[in-house]
């Protein structure tokens, strides 16, 4: 395959005296349930805001934009691009939840930066399955970004597309640029 991390064998036997990082996050959430207390918030966002962004973990939106737990909807998958996924997260958000404004932010760096569609292929050819889903690379950061822009300006299903605006993070000084 064109970009495959480091898998175990399926045959290696599991070592089951280490935790998994997945115990770990289950003993995270009970020391984190103790001092929990519900806030009573709405699941209606009070900035009336869907972010919609790449999933790579050097993100940290809520840090980075100045938000709060209940500020926003975010919306991530790989490369922050606008599938028709993307586009029934954000229709359920403004029709269901009350958002307006859509930020669309990609980020320097990426993943889906060359990756091809043969990607696709290559995966096919290992399962011996065709994914359903289009791998949605590119190779013109900022092109893609004024896309993804379109994509949601252009969708019958949306109610506000007045305010979308689209954004470039650079994962090496954490600063936004705004694409026209």
């Amino acid at each position: 395959m064109t970009v495959t991390p480091d898998r175990p064998t399926p045959n290696a036997a599991a070592d089951t005296t280490r935790p998994t990082i997945i115990d770990r996050f289950v003993t995270a959430n009970r020391e984190y349930a103790v001092t929990f207390r519900d806030g009573g918030m709405d699941a209606r966002p009070v900035q009336k805001i869907a972010v919609v962004a790449c999933m790579d973990a050097r993100l940290d939106l809520f840090a980075a934009l100045g938000l709060e737990l209940g500020d926003a909807h975010v919306i991530r998958n790989a490369g922050g691009v606008v599938t028709d996924d993307t586009i029934r997260s954000l229709t359920i958000s403004q029709r269901a939840l009350g958002t307006r404004s859509i930020a669309l932010i990609h980020h320097t760096g990426c993943g889906l930066l060359g990756l091809t569609e043969d990607f696709r292929r290559e995966l096919e050819l290992e399962v011996g399955q065709r994914p359903q889903w289009a791998v949605e690379a590119f190779v013109d950061l900022d092109g893609d970004v004024r896309q993804s822009m379109q994509r949601v300006r252009t969708s019958p299903f949306l109610l506000h597309t007045d305010d979308v605006r689209g954004f470039v993070f650079d994962v090496h000084t954490g600063l936004l640029r705004e694409i026209a």
